[in-house]
């Protein structure tokens, strides 16, 4: 019995070794990329809702309080990829970067699925319904 725990253990480190040598957990990729603007609890910056001097928006909470949860998966995925300017257009401007050039699709992803699994039920129900998940 012992064995198979020792078996155990070590496999499920290893798994996480692959994981994050990867560079696939969203939790950390978020902290590493998304947490300086949008909050290490994904709070986002304060007062979000109201344009700065330079007339953009400051950078919304990621969790139950925000509106990502409203956005479908590919939304959020284009955004994320490509920035907020390119998926708006009309020459809107934004302090959201596209991070195309730094992550790769399944790091976004990832990223993406962490903050999903924040959110309560009922707000992950809409999202994935508006996905075309349900």
């Amino acid at each position: 019995m012992r064995w198979l725990l020792l078996l155990a253990a070590a496999l499920s480190g290893a798994a996480y070794s692959v994981v994050a040598e990867e560079g696939m957990d969203g939790a950390a990729l978020y902290q590493q990329h998304c947490a300086s603007c949008h909050g290490t609890k994904l709070e986002g910056q304060p007062d979000w809702r109201s344009r700065g001097t330079d007339g953009r928006l400051p950078a919304p909470p990621h969790d139950v309080t925000g509106h990502t949860w409203h956005h479908s998966d590919d939304i959020l995925f284009r955004i994320t990829r490509d920035g907020t300017a390119a998926v708006v257009g009309d020459d809107y401007e934004s302090n959201m970067p596209g991070f195309g050039d730094t992550l790769k699709d399944e790091q976004i992803h990832a990223i993406l699925e962490y903050i999903k699994s924040t959110w309560p039920d009922r707000e992950r129900a809409y999202q994935e319904a508006i996905s075309g998940k349900k």
